[in-house]
C-alpha cells in the first residue's frame, strides 16, 4: 500500500530511541508511509576561560561523524522491520527546536523517552512541553518497555475527549490510527466529581452525579458521531469520574496507545499543557500520541515529494 505520509523519528543511539524507530517503522509497514530518521548535534562553543585553561577543542566534524553513526544504526534498525522507504539526516541545534521546526513538513513525529540523558531526556526535561505543545503534527512518545507484550502491533487505543475543538482533532486522529492498526478504540471523558479537596470541590454536595455523567456521555456520543463522519468503526465510550491524567495513566496499563489533544481550554487539552503533561508522559506505560489542532492555512500539509536536504 502506497502513501505520501512522512514519519519523522528522533534518535540518539539509545535503546529507547531505537524503540521509537521500531514503532515508527512498524506503523510505516502497515500504511506505506516513509520514515525519516534524524539525529541532532550541538556545535561546540567555548569560553575564553575554558580555552585558557587548556581544554581540548572538539572538532565539529567529529560531532557530525558521531551523529551520522547514530543515524546509520537507526536506519538499519528501521529497515529490519520490513520493506519501507527510509531516509535520514543529521541537523545542528537543540532537539526540541529542530523537531518543532520540522513538524511543519511531516505528518507525525516519534521519539523515545527516558533515554539516559540523551535526545528524549532533553525533550522530557527542561523543554518537555515544547514539542507536544508547539508541534504542527501529532507527536508519539514511546516509553521504555519493561514488561508485557510489545508496543506493536497496536491492538487497543484509548482517546481522551472533553468536547473541545482540539479534542475533536484527537478523536479524528484516534479513528485514523484505529483504521491503520485495525485496533479497538475506546473514548473516555473524565469529570472529577468527587467532593473534598478535589478541583471540583466547589460543586454543591447535592449534585446528581449520575445525571452529570449522563450529560457528559451524551456530549461524548455527539463528538464521536461527528468525528466518525459515517466511517464504520466501533468506538467504545465511557464518561468517568476522576482526574484525566490519572485515568489515562491507568488505561495505559491495558492499552497500546493513548491519544490526547493539545491547545485546548480546560479538560484533557488544558491540563496536558501544564504539569499533567509531565505526569502522563512520564508515567504512561504505553506510547502516548499528542495531537495538535488541525493545520491552518499557513501550515501547509506535507508533500509526497518531501526530502530533507
Amino acid at each position: 500500500m502506497g502513501s505520501k505520509e512522512v514519519i519523522l523519528v528522533g534518535t540518539d543511539g539509545s535503546t529507547e530511541s531505537l524503540a521509537a524507530v521500531k514503532w515508527a517503522s512498524d506503523r510505516a509497514v502497515r500504511t506505506g508511509a516513509r520514515v525519516h530518521v534524524i539525529c541532532t548535534y550541538a556545535l561546540a562553543s567555548y569560553s575564553a576561560a575554558a580555552l585558557d585553561g587548556g581544554y581540548a577543542m572538539l572538532d565539529d566534524e567529529a560531532l557530525k561523524r558521531g551523529a551520522q553513526t547514530v543515524v546509520d544504526e537507526a536506519v538499519e534498525h528501521a529497515k529490519k522491520q520490513g520493506d519501507i522507504h527510509v531516509s535520514s539526516s543529521i541537523e545542528p541545534g537543540d532537539p526540541a527546536g529542530v523537531l518543532v521546526d520540522m513538524s511543519k513538513e511531516v505528518d507525525m513525529i516519534v521519539v523515545g523517552s527516558r533515554g539516559g540523558g540523551g535526545f528524549a531526556d532533553r525533550l522530557l526535561g527542561t523543554v518537555s512541553s515544547a514539542l507536544p505543545a508547539h508541534a504542527k503534527c501529532p507527536v508519539v512518545v514511546v516509553p521504555r518497555h519493561t514488561s508485557g507484550k510489545s508496543f506493536t502491533p497496536v491492538e487497543r487505543i484509548v482517546v481522551g475527549s472533553d468536547g473541545s475543538e482540539v479534542a475533536s482533532a484527537a478523536l479524528k486522529r484516534s479513528i485514523d490510527e484505529a483504521e491503520a492498526w485495525d485496533a479497538e478504540l475506546t473514548a473516555i471523558s473524565a469529570v472529577p466529581i468527587a467532593q473534598g479537596n478535589s478541583m471540583m470541590a466547589w460543586m454543591p454536595t447535592s449534585i446528581d452525579r449520575e445525571a452529570l455523567l449522563a450529560d457528559v456521555c451524551q456530549g461524548l456520543n455527539m463528538a464521536i458521531d461527528s468525528a466518525l463522519a459515517s466511517r464504520d468503526i466501533h468506538v467504545a465510550r465511557h464518561a468517568l469520574d476522576g482526574s484525566p491524567a490519572s485515568l489515562l495513566i491507568e488505561f495505559s496499563t491495558a492499552v497500546d496507545l493513548v491519544v490526547v489533544g493539545t491547545r485546548g481550554r480546560g479538560g484533557f487539552a488544558g491540563v496536558l499543557l501544564g504539569s499533567t503533561s509531565q505526569t502522563v508522559l512520564g508515567h504512561s506505560t504505553c506510547p502516548v500520541m499528542i495531537v495538535p489542532s488541525e493545520r491552518t492555512d499557513d501550515s501547509p500539509a506535507p508533500q509526497g515529494t518531501w526530502e530533507r536536504r
